[in-house]
C-alpha cells in the first residue's frame, strides 16, 4: 500500500471547493508518457495553477503502473525544482470501470479515482460507486462518479449516443454514494470526432463549422438540485483547427474533426463545473509538431529532436487552456 501523501500529491477536495467559489475550473490533463507529463507540470508551474494528472486504464497499461507512480512522485519534485514550493498535483484515475481497477490505483498511490458506472442500470451504478467510495475514503482518496453517458471514443471508453444527465437523479445519487464530485453529460463527447457534419452548422460570418450547443439548462438544473457540489465535464477538448490543419498539411488525414468551442467551456468554468477534462487537444498538438518535424527534416531520427518540439507545443497548449479557458492561473494556495 502506497499512500499518495507520501508521494507529495493532494486529493481534489480543497481545490474543488476553492474553484467553485472562485469561478474557475481545475485542468485535468491526460498523460501517457514523460513528454506529456513534463509539459503539463511546466505549464502548471509557470501559470501558478493547481493541476490534475489524469491516467486512463489504457494509459496505465501502456506506461506501467509502477512507472506511473514514480512519474507522479517525480512530477511533484520537478515542480519544486522549477520553483513551485507547494505544488498542488492530483494523480487521478480517469474512467475506472471496476472496483478492482479503482482499488489497485488507490493502493498504488493515486489521490483521486473515477468510477464510471454510467453504462450500468441506475441501481448498479449507485452500488458500484458506493463500494468504491467506502474503500477510497478510508485513505482520504476522493471519488468522482458519473451520471449520463457521453458519446464518442477515447481509449477504452466508447458510446455511439449521449444521454443527458437526469437532474432528478443527482440528489439521490450523490447522497447514497457519498461521491466527492459528479461527472455529468450535457453534450460534450470524447475524442477528436465529437460531432458529425450533419449535427453542425456553418457560421455565416466566419465560415467555421459550429457544433450543436451544450445543454446548459441541464447543468443549471443539476446545480439547483446540488448547490455547491463539484461538477465535472468530460470530453471537453476543443480540437484546435490550427493543429488539425498542420497534421493534414504534413500527411495526416483528419476529416471533420471538431471540438467544443472554448467560450462554452469558459462559461461552464465560471459555474459549479470545477474540473474540465482535456485529452485529445494535447494528442493533436503532439502529433502536429512531430509530423511537421518529420516533413521538414526527413533525415532526423533522434527522438529528442522531434519529441522536444512536441513537448513545447503541448506546453503552449496547456498554458493557453489554463489561462484563457479554465481561469486557474495564479490559484495556488501558496
Amino acid at each position: 500500500m502506497v499512500n499518495y501523501k507520501d508521494l507529495g500529491l493532494v486529493n481534489t477536495r480543497e481545490m474543488f471547493a476553492k474553484a467553485i467559489k472562485g469561478g474557475y475550473a481545475i485542468p485535468a490533463f491526460n498523460f501517457n508518457n514523460m513528454e506529456q507529463m513534463q509539459a503539463i507540470i511546466k505549464a502548471a508551474v509557470e501559470t501558478k495553477s493547481p493541476v490534475i494528472l489524469q491516467v486512463s486504464k489504457g494509459a496505465r497499461q501502456y506506461a506501467n503502473a509502477t512507472l506511473l507512480r514514480y512519474m507522479a512522485q517525480g512530477a511533484v519534485e520537478y515542480a519544486k525544482e522549477l520553483g513551485c514550493a507547494h505544488p498542488e498535483i492530483v494523480l487521478h484515475l480517469d474512467h475506472g470501470d471496476t472496483f478492482e481497477t479503482c482499488k489497485s490505483c488507490i493502493d498504488s498511490g493515486f489521490s483521486s479515482v473515477m468510477i464510471d458506472g454510467s453504462h450500468l442500470p441506475y441501481e448498479e451504478n449507485v452500488a458500484l460507486t458506493k463500494k468504491v467510495v467506502e474503500y477510497a475514503h478510508q485513505f482520504d482518496v476522493t471519488v468522482e462518479g458519473e451520471l449520463g453517458v457521453l458519446a464518442g471514443v477515447e481509449d477504452e471508453v466508447s458510446a455511439e449516443h449521449h444521454t443527458y444527465t437526469d437532474p432528478e437523479e443527482v440528489i439521490d445519487f450523490a447522497t447514497r454514494t457519498g461521491c466527492d464530485s459528479l461527472a455529468i453529460s450535457i453534450g460534450t463527447s470524447h475524442g477528436a470526432y465529437k460531432f458529425t457534419p450533419e449535427q453542425c452548422h456553418i457560421d455565416p460570418v466566419t465560415g467555421v463549422m459550429v457544433p450543436p450547443p451544450l445543454a446548459f439548462e441541464v447543468l443549471d438544473a443539476v446545480m439547483e438540485k446540488l448547490p455547491g457540489f463539484p461538477i465535472v465535464l468530460h470530453g471537453s477538448s476543443s480540437v484546435p483547427q490550427e493543429e488539425v490543419e498542420t497534421i493534414n498539411k504534413f500527411g495526416g488525414n483528419l476529416k471533420a474533426a471538431i471540438g467544443i468551442p472554448e467560450e462554452w467551456l469558459r462559461k461552464a468554468a465560471t459555474s459549479a463545473v470545477c474540473k474540465i477534462n482535456i485529452d485529445s487537444d494535447s494528442r493533436l498538438a503532439m502529433t502536429a509538431a512531430i509530423r511537421k518535424t518529420f516533413a521538414e527534416k526527413p533525415a532526423e531520427f533522434d527522438p529528442r529532436k522531434y519529441l522536444g518540439p512536441a513537448r513545447d507545443n503541448m506546453e503552449k497548449l496547456y498554458k493557453h487552456k489554463i489561462i484563457n479557458v479554465l481561469g486557474s492561473d495564479n490559484k495556488l494556495a501558496k
